[in-house]
């Protein structure tokens, strides 16, 4: 039995899902993730929630959002009522449920890791209740042989025996041998998916693992959409979000989404300790991962030892000390904005491997810029004001002021009154 939607969630899929069923195009008038949040604070800030836009009082509410969006665009998506009940009617033959991030029943660790990152809207089938569980998320490349897929279904047999839901991304090759090896160890499992959720929850060799609450399929796109490289990039952060440690099998070098998945875990999220294969038949791929710090797979021979690789990790990893903003601007070489009080130079960067030349590099300016985005989404969860924001990160007050105007324009800060000041947008509030 399918819960019925919540208003909210009714009111999240008319403003952000395709609505697939009933026709082949997604609107192009769809609010982005960006729009969507942008949405979202207007609501809090007015003591609303999306379901407001579709109640008794609905029209006074779009007329308050209507300056960011346009009341037109609003209440054109919005009046999408018959297709939403057209694409329910599909999902629920399909046994597909739906959550949003105003419902109670969102993965809490994707709203707590992912924060306004975390997809609006979660479609799946299967035992939600594994999404809260954490595990060990195991990844890879597409294409291999069938050496590494027999090495893979036997870490995903180890997982299961360890009493740890494995987590993938449900593509062929790395992801699905996974799952496979610890479903058929009686394991449970958590597949991300980029496409194509209908058929995997119809899919004959799902349906056993399905009904015995062994295994739960999401998607952060409707079920019925085929695939796209950019959703595949962006389901990487949840694989990641959902676990409590990440094997990395095996990845190109510099290209795919396993790489940059494991590189934006390794360098910008941090969510949770990341393995990575070593030695001379891991490839270039994994021992670049090694240098940008990824731990060496002990290639565990039972689940006793994976247990204790993991809890290790896991214990490291909380038991680092939280790096000071001045530090990680050294770290990224900051050099043109240190503290002038600073005498001793920075240290020194890790070995990397050279990159690709065709590849495109990252501007300094957009480097430090990505560093300085990092710091304040941590260090703004209460405001600060300019001054205070130059004096943490040791620069200039109209260089802090123009950082902080051009995070505000991207809406990952908002400005509080009297006096002036900046925080992370969107707190202190639920996040819906």
């Amino acid at each position: 039995m399918i819960a019925p939607l919540t208003t909210n969630t009714q009111a999240i899929l008319l403003l952000t899902a395709p609505l697939i069923a009933g026709r082949n195009e997604s609107s192009a008038d769809l609010l982005t993730l960006t729009e969507y949040n942008r949405l979202a604070r207007i609501l809090r800030e007015k003591q609303k929630q999306p379901a407001d836009l579709i109640g008794p009082d609905a029209g006074e509410t779009i007329r308050v959002c209507a300056g960011a969006f346009g009341g037109g665009r609003l209440e054109s998506l919005l009046g999408r009522g018959f297709l939403l009940s057209q694409a329910v009617d599909r999902w629920n033959a399909r046994a597909i449920w739906v959550v949003s991030r105003a419902d109670a029943t969102y993965p809490p660790r994707l709203k707590t890791r992912l924060k306004e990152d975390a997809p609006p809207v979660l479609y799946g089938c299967g035992d939600a209740g594994l999404l809260d569980s954490g595990g060990l998320a195991v990844v890879g490349s597409r294409h291999v042989d069938d050496e590494l897929i027999s090495y893979t279904e036997n870490v995903g047999k180890l997982a299961a025996q360890a009493g740890r839901t494995l987590i993938s991304g449900g593509a062929k090759g790395i992801d699905r041998a996974a799952m496979h090896g610890a479903l058929q160890a009686g394991g449970a499992v958590a597949g991300v998916m980029a496409d194509s959720l209908e058929q995997g929850a119809l899919a004959r060799d799902n349906r056993e693992p399905l009904m015995d609450h062994k295994l739960v399929l999401i998607s952060a796109y409707d079920p019925a959409a085929g695939f796209n490289v950019g959703h595949a990039m962006q389901r990487n952060k949840v694989i990641y979000a959902l676990a409590d440690a990440a094997l990395v099998v095996t990845s190109d070098f510099e290209k795919g989404g396993t790489w940059a998945g494991a590189i934006e875990q390794l360098e910008k999220l941090h969510f949770v300790p990341v393995f990575a294969r070593d030695g001379a038949n891991a490839g270039k791929g994994s021992a670049a991962l090694l240098q940008h710090g990824a731990l060496p797979w002990p290639n565990p021979h039972d689940f006793d030892e994976l247990s204790q690789a993991l809890a290790k990790a896991v214990e490291d990893r909380a038991a680092e000390p939280k790096q000071e903003p001045l530090a990680l601007l050294l770290r990224e070489q900051s050099t043109s904005y240190k503290s002038a009080t600073t005498t001793e130079p920075p240290p020194a960067p890790p070995p990397k491997v050279e990159p690709d030349a065709h590849q495109p590099r990252v501007a300094p300016a957009q480097a430090l810029f990505n560093s300085v985005r990092e710091i304040l989404a941590h260090e703004l969860a209460k405001p600060r004001s300019e001054a205070e924001v130059a004096e943490l990160l040791k620069v200039s007050k109209p260089q802090a002021k123009a950082w902080l105007a051009k995070l505000v324009m991207d809406g990952e800060l908002e400005k509080v009154a009297k006096p002036l000041r900046y925080r992370v947008a969107g707190t202190p509030g639920r996040l819906l």
